[in-house]
């Protein structure tokens, strides 16, 4: 137990159908908090509401709105109906995203505008339509989802990545704009997690990043509990920045203090990769 950390809380998290998004609302369920979830899927939006009035509160509120986070005024005014459901807001999860990966010429120029209008300005979309309502409590908190891609990117990666660093940029001047308010604005980055996503993202992956990310040291698969458990525990807390295990921190400590050396290490992981990728093919054929 969380010590009723979370007992009555007012909560809304985008993107809480399936995956890291849904795993959080369990979680908060669980710990007796009312939480109202949001996607695009209306049928897996019911299974996961029929999942948090399981393991939630019997006082407590459960419910979903469909929403799509790229469409500016329907966030806007889905807010509204969240607010009123709620009778307020303490906590803002912004969870959205996906990745589609691929060398960066073999993409579309709609999958680059994509990328960016659901994993930056879906969550911009969010904050924004929610400000006011925190301001006027003068309390309460929006947690940005990221990525560790978001401080280090891979082969294939590049469109997603960035449309994850980006968050961060916005999530660093937001939380200065709100802290006048007493509204803490933190920023977590979630790592490889086992999501339908990931199944998705591998279907059409390179086969050097998927060799890439098999053999490398720093890489490692996360069940959705855990993270979830991880992010849950670490929103009371006073840190802006949030990891799930020490192998995200030691990714993020290394890119940040020691990025040349964390540079040649990615780089010798992928050349290993490709000479893999190489002696397999002369056996096949």
């Amino acid at each position: 137990m969380m010590n009723n950390e979370y007992k009555g809380k007012k909560v809304f998290i985008t993107g809480g159908s399936v995956g890291i998004g849904k795993g959080i609302a369990l979680a908060l369920a669980k710990e007796g908090a009312n939480v109202i979830i949001c996607a695009r899927d209306r049928t897996n939006l019911e299974k996961a509401v029929a999942e948090l009035k399981m393991v939630g509160h019997a006082e407590a509120v459960f419910g979903y709105v469909v929403m799509d986070v790229s469409d500016k005024k329907q966030v806007e005014s889905v807010s509204k109906d969240v607010i009123n459901t709620l009778g307020g807001l303490d906590l803002l999860i912004c969870n959205t995203g996906y990745a589609q990966v691929g060398e960066a010429a073999s993409l579309d120029d709609s999958v680059y505008r994509k990328l960016m209008d659901v994993n930056y300005f879906g969550h911009v979309n969010t904050a924004l339509a929610f400000q006011n309502q925190f301001i006027r409590q003068g309390s309460g908190e929006i947690v940005f989802l990221s990525s560790t891609l978001a401080f280090f990117s891979i082969y294939g990666y590049g469109a997603y990545a960035a449309s994850k660093q980006a968050i961060v940029g916005f999530a660093q001047g937001f939380r200065q704009e709100m802290m006048f308010h007493n509204v803490k604005v933190k920023l977590f980055f979630p790592p490889t997690t086992d999501t339908p996503g990931l199944l998705r993202e591998n279907e059409d992956k390179p086969p050097i990043t998927k060799e890439m990310e098999m053999g490398s040291a720093l890489n490692k698969v996360h069940s959705v509990e855990s993270v979830a458990k991880a992010i849950v525990r670490w929103i009371p807390n006073r840190k802006f920045i949030g990891y799930t295990g020490w192998d995200s921190w030691l990714q993020y400590f290394l890119f940040r203090h020691f990025p040349e050396w964390a540079i040649r290490l990615t780089d010798s992981e992928l050349r290993g990769a490709k000479a893999r990728l190489e002696k397999k093919n002369k056996i096949r054929t």
